[in-house]
């Protein structure tokens, strides 16, 4: 059975002989332990023979600089990675929440990647994503806001990224996705062929099943939400195979 690995930030699965590589990037505090919040999906996904590198973070203000971060750790790794089985195909970028706004503000692009599949996009503005901020900036007489700005954040996927192949998943009962916005602005790009998917489900989807797990067992898992992961994870390992 392949383990768990600590490589500095990131929490890796190398299979003894991956076919590829998928980088991950969490949602929010979903992050912090990403190896416990996306257990079962990240654990199918080395069982179809693919290494998983996953970056633990908590999130800040500055998603420009987080996006940055995550992407060095990542390269690193994946340096590490081939230094040890031989070249692979270039990876595939798998965001959840935050994590799809990370890797789309990578400072390459998008162009090493594969594609990006991107689960429940969110680009809230700050006093959305964070209620206390709501009720104590008024208070307090400031205003502040993620950098990039949810605006600022679609110019620059406009401008900036470059990597055609995209996957939006969004799921039935997720009334914090904004995938509809994303696919508007990567749809304004010459030669865009992002493609979107819809499954049952909510914006928990992706981690839930692993919390439940790891906390309570086996006994705990929900029939349904383990179909939709086993399909999400059928569906990522066909985009990352090459």
């Amino acid at each position: 059975m392949t383990r768990w690995r600590r490589l500095g930030k990131v929490w890796g699965l190398w299979p003894a002989q991956p076919i590829a590589l998928v980088e991950m990037v969490g949602g929010s505090y979903l992050a912090a332990s990403p190896q416990l919040s996306y257990r079962r999906l990240l654990e199918g996904l080395a069982d179809h023979n693919l290494a998983v590198h996953a970056w633990g973070y908590v999130p800040g203000f500055d998603h420009q600089a987080q996006a940055n971060e995550a992407w060095k750790h990542l390269r690193r790794c994946r340096q590490q990675l081939e230094a040890r089985v031989g070249a692979l195909p270039t990876p595939l970028r798998l965001g959840h929440s935050l994590g799809c706004k990370l890797h789309l503000l990578a400072p390459d692009g998008g162009r090493n990647s594969r594609a990006l599949v991107a689960l429940s996009f969110n680009n809230f503005t700050a006093d959305r994503s964070i209620p206390m901020l709501r009720e104590l900036a008024p208070k307090l007489g400031f205003y502040t806001e993620f950098s990039p700005s949810p605006n600022e954040t679609l110019r620059l996927i406009r401008e900036s990224y470059h990597q055609p192949q995209n996957l939006l998943v969004s799921f039935g009962d997720d009334s914090l996705d904004q995938s509809p916005s994303l696919l508007h602005s990567l749809q304004q790009r010459v030669e865009d062929a992002t493609q979107s998917l819809h499954l049952p489900g909510d914006h928990l989807t992706p981690a839930s099943a692993g919390l439940r797990q790891n906390l309570l067992g086996d006994w705990a898992d929900d029939s349904a939400r383990a179909e939709t992961l086993k399909q999400l994870v059928e569906t990522i390992s066909c985009w990352a195979s090459p």
